[in-house]
């Protein structure tokens, strides 16, 4: 819900509850409550696109790549592998590509699997 849409909704409770002499009372408290309930949704909804934001950065990807070649590399070399840092690349980039097509393969699976639900 939108917040023209729950003012809409907070206007439209107000001229219902003002037309009752009894329901006066509760009046500010519902629209109180109603308000408190909107600023939730606001801050959630900030916080949600912060999150969705972070999640499709670049930095994220390029965070992941880092710490996927640094820990690859630091196994192989802790296993005596020659050339662990070079060998690191490998499973690092691989890591990243499969980073870049999830995103494709989540809109299919909404499309075809999620929506049969």
């Amino acid at each position: 819900m939108c917040s023209e849409e729950l003012n809409e909704a907070v206007a439209t409770a107000t001229r219902i509850l003002s037309s009752e002499p009894q329901i006066k009372v509760l009046k500010m408290a519902t629209l109180q409550n109603l308000n408190s309930r909107v600023k939730r949704i606001e801050e959630r909804n900030i916080r949600v696109e912060s999150e969705k934001a972070w999640e499709t950065s670049y930095s994220r990807r390029l965070l992941l790549l880092l710490f996927t070649y640094l820990a690859v590399g630091s196994y192989l070399l802790a296993i005596n592998i020659s050339k662990p840092w070079l060998n690191a690349i490998v499973p690092a980039v691989a890591f990243m590509l499969s980073t870049l097509v999830l995103p494709l393969f989540r809109k299919l699976w909404i499309a075809y699997v999620y929506k049969k639900q």
